[in-house]
């Protein structure tokens, strides 16, 4: 009589690491869908108003020269290092807020009522956002307005939190 050797079969079981590492993943594709859209909007409105990459080199020159050169913003040529090296660092910024959303949406997806405070958290954090930039910042919001940092803001913040809302389907938020 012949036995068969059964062979092991790979199950479609995630261990932790790979949930946090997919998690990590989520995160990093939402913040650079976020920063990609705060980005083509602000490029939209530079590009409308004549100064293409007007902006991250405001930001840039704000960041990395302490916004030395911002007395009279609009007279600031476009500088291509100030871009390069503003858009790397608002693409990093906006990564780690896409990881930590999407590690607090797993919480969520455990827990409803955490996500109602995770959306209380993202109101402060956005309104907390706009009161040290004009506290700060001055001279940047003479050169961009603030209506405009809003809706950038909202922008970004609506293309992350669709995606990451597709990628934690089974969220819900409860007070």
């Amino acid at each position: 009589m012949t036995t068969r050797a059964e062979a092991p079969t790979a199950t479609a079981v995630a261990t932790p690491a790979q949930d946090v590492s997919a998690l990590y993943q989520d995160g990093i594709v939402a913040g650079t869908l976020g920063a990609a859209t705060i980005a083509l909007w602000f490029l939209l409105l530079d590009a409308i108003n004549g100064h293409p990459f007007y902006t991250p080199t405001v930001l840039g020159t704000a960041v990395f020269r302490g916004g030395a050169q911002l007395s009279s913003p609009q007279t600031l040529p476009v500088s291509f290092d100030m871009v390069i090296a503003f858009t790397w660092l608002h693409e990093l910024v906006f990564v780690v807020i896409g990881g930590a959303a999407s590690l607090l949406l797993a919480q969520a997806e455990k827990r409803s009522h955490v996500g109602f405070g995770i959306l209380l958290l993202f109101v402060v954090f956005e309104f907390g956002f706009l009161a040290v930039a004009s506290v700060f910042a001055e001279g940047v919001l003479h050169a961009l307005t603030m209506p405009a940092i809003f809706v950038g803001n909202l922008l970004a913040a609506a293309v992350m939190g669709i995606y990451l809302w597709r990628r934690h389907p089974n969220l819900r938020i409860e007070p």
